[in-house]
C-alpha cells in the first residue's frame, strides 16, 4: 500500500510542477511577443538610417546609412538567402555570406566591395526613412528573426529599445526611390 500512496504524492508533485512552469510561461506567450527565433543569436544590433551631412545622394552619403547584423553566439551563421527588408519593400539578400560567431556584418546602402565586415546594397537611393521606418531580418526560410523600428512605429509596436539613435524627423520619406 505504500508504494500506491508513494505513486500518487509524486504524480500530484509532478502535475503541480507542470501548473507551475505553465503559469509562468503564458504571460510570455500572450504577451504578443514574437515567436521563438529559429536563429535567436542574430540580431540587428545597431541601425543609422540618417546619413551624417548632406543627403546628396553621393555614394559616400549613402555608405553611411547602414543596418548592423550581430552574431551574438558562438557558432558560425550561414546567413545565404537572408533577407534585410525596409518597410516600403526595399530588400537586401545575403549571397555567400557567413557570419561568425561575436561578429558583426555593417549593410551599407550604397556601393562598395564586400568583405567579412562590411556587405553593401549597391543603391544610387537611400532606403531607411528618417522619420520612421522598421528594419526586418529573415531567414532563408522567410521565417522572422529580428526588427528594429523608429519614428513613431516605436510606440505603437511596443519597441521601445533605444540604440542611441534620434528620432527627430527627417528630409527623406517614403517617395526615395
Amino acid at each position: 500500500m505504500s508504494v500506491s500512496v508513494t505513486a500518487r504524492c509524486l504524480t500530484v508533485a509532478v502535475g503541480v510542477a507542470a501548473a507551475a512552469v505553465g503559469a509562468f510561461a503564458l504571460p510570455a506567450a500572450a504577451a504578443g511577443q514574437h515567436p521563438a527565433r529559429p536563429h535567436g543569436d542574430v540580431v540587428i544590433s545597431s541601425v543609422q538610417y540618417d546619413s551624417p551631412g548632406r543627403d546628396d545622394r553621393s555614394n559616400r552619403s549613402l555608405n553611411k546609412e547602414w543596418v548592423d547584423i550581430t552574431n551574438t553566439g558562438r557558432r558560425t551563421v550561414n546567413l545565404n538567402d537572408w533577407t534585410l527588408t525596409d518597410e516600403a519593400g526595399h530588400t537586401y539578400t545575403f549571397r555567400h555570406f557567413r557570419l561568425d560567431g561575436r561578429a558583426t556584418v555593417r549593410v551599407h546602402t550604397g556601393e562598395g566591395r564586400d568583405s567579412a565586415t562590411d556587405v553593401y546594397q549597391d543603391r544610387r537611393n537611400y532606403v531607411w526613412n528618417n522619420d520612421e521606418d522598421t528594419a526586418t531580418l529573415r531567414d532563408e526560410g522567410g521565417r522572422f528573426v529580428d526588427d528594429d523600428s523608429w519614428g513613431h512605429h516605436r510606440d505603437h509596436r511596443g519597441d521601445h529599445r533605444d540604440s542611441g539613435r534620434d528620432d527627430r524627423e527627417g528630409s527623406r520619406h517614403d517617395a526615395r526611390g
